[in-house]
């Protein structure tokens, strides 16, 4: 969900979607074209900032007002911790006209989950109940190729079951309906139903369907709902206090608004016309697996990256699976397969995770939010952040001008923080 992730292909409404869910805009796959524009900005543009250079929290507050002006955003919340020292933490902007942003704000986290289920199947591989090389027909047999796609697939997008969120029917639903509520077996059908892209393990793609399969293969493996098997083998034993799952659209007060002008194509808006909605409340049933729909506070945002980036609630041999560049220089680009590309060291993929450069991360974009969160091992810095977009940050056909704004935002940070380990553009 992320992300996740829909940003400009040749079909118009899986670019836009990009934004939307990878991470998820519609935005999964997207999550990796907004990824791309992102950090190419971020090493593009020089932020003209002149912050005291002995105050480091005053410079990361000057750079996300800078990218506040540059990114046309509403609001910025942004958390920083070095070695488990927190450095910065803040809001800036709005939430709501009049009503200012503040740190304790909920948002939604989308992909940050992708890393949850991923952290909570490699849980069950180290008590022993399962492999991640074990074939998802002993669950699901029922599925097409289920006797080829291993859990390790479905974990690394390397199943070849294309993304849900490219197909043209469901994007002209959601669109349509943005309060709609999805169900698993509704997003599973539209994914397995098409022809898949590649052979199970010869190919990458960025495909939600992958980890909502995952997600009912992980109820199945541990018998009970997955919303209870993350809260209590992730959320909990990662002391995330503000992370919480919902059935609904809600979001717990207080709530960080979004705002989007995705859906101006959909509903005939003119490129010379006014569009900007309030997103905050679009349902996201659609992003993940039942149970790990999710919002979050920056505080949790940090303590991720921090627990995933160190490996703190696996094995050492689980936390390499997870973080490994194991994927490095697989996958090529696939006609007809937008996210289809070799991965390479400004965005491969672990089990799970991101990984740009020697940063550990997940960065959803989606419904008008971005966010991500960022571990860097070598120096035990963690960046989260959290963003809004302004009327202006969209174009005149509703897609995100700059993509993900966090990640621009926190490519900035880190290589301010880290210049040695940058992360790459």
């Amino acid at each position: 969900m992320h992300q996740s992730r829909f940003q400009r292909t040749s079909n118009p409404a899986y670019s836009r979607r990009t934004a939307i869910g990878a991470g998820l805009s519609l935005a999964g796959s997207g999550a990796v074209a907004a990824r791309g524009r992102g950090l190419a900005a971020a090493s593009g543009a020089t932020p003209q900032a002149s912050p005291v250079a002995t105050d480091p929290a005053a410079h990361i507050v000057s750079l996300a007002r800078d990218a506040m002006a540059e990114l046309d955003l509403r609001a910025v919340i942004l958390r920083v911790v070095i070695d488990g020292d927190e450095l910065v933490t803040t809001a800036l902007g709005e939430s709501m006209t009049g009503v200012p942003a503040t740190p304790e704000m909920r948002f939604r986290n989308g992909a940050v989950a992708i890393a949850y289920i991923a952290t909570a199947l490699l849980r069950l591989v180290d008590q022993g109940a399962v492999g991640l090389d074990d074939p998802l027909a002993t669950w699901m047999p029922n599925l097409p190729d289920a006797d080829q796609v291993t859990l390790r697939m479905l974990a690394d997008m390397t199943a070849g079951y294309p993304d849900y969120v490219r197909d043209d029917a469901f994007v002209a639903a959601f669109y349509a309906d943005p309060f709609r509520q999805w169900s698993a077996e509704e997003l599973i059908d539209i994914g397995a139903s098409k022809p898949r892209m590649f052979a199970p393990g010869t190919n990458w793609d960025y495909s939600h369907t992958n980890y909502v399969i995952l997600g009912r293969a992980l109820e199945a493996i541990a018998g009970r709902p997955l919303a209870n098997l993350l809260q209590e083998s992730v959320i909990e034993p990662m002391g995330l206090s503000g992370t919480v799952s919902a059935a609904t659209a809600e979001i717990p007060e207080p709530a960080l608004h979004a705002f989007s002008a995705e859906r101006r194509e959909a509903l005939g808006i003119e490129p010379a016309g006014r569009f900007y909605e309030e997103s905050t409340y679009w349902n996201p049933s659609w992003t993940l697996a039942d149970g790990s729909i999710q919002t979050t506070t920056i505080q949790d945002m940090t303590t991720t990256a921090i627990a995933v980036g160190t490996g703190s609630l696996l094995t050492p041999e689980s936390h390499a699976a997870q973080v490994e560049p194991r994927l490095l220089g697989f996958g090529s680009p696939l006609e007809g397969c937008p996210a289809c590309h070799t991965l390479d060291e400004r965005y491969s993929y672990g089990l799970g995770v991101v990984l740009s450069g020697g940063w550990i991360l997940q960065s959803p974009l989606f419904g008008g939010y971005s966010a991500v969160e960022a571990y860097l091992p070598s120096r035990k810095i963690a960046i989260a952040a959290a963003t809004t977009y302004s009327e202006r940050a969209f174009d005149a056909q509703g897609n995100y001008r700059h993509g993900n704004a966090s990640e621009i935002l926190f490519a900035r940070i880190g290589a301010y923080l880290a210049p040695e380990d940058s992360p790459p553009a």
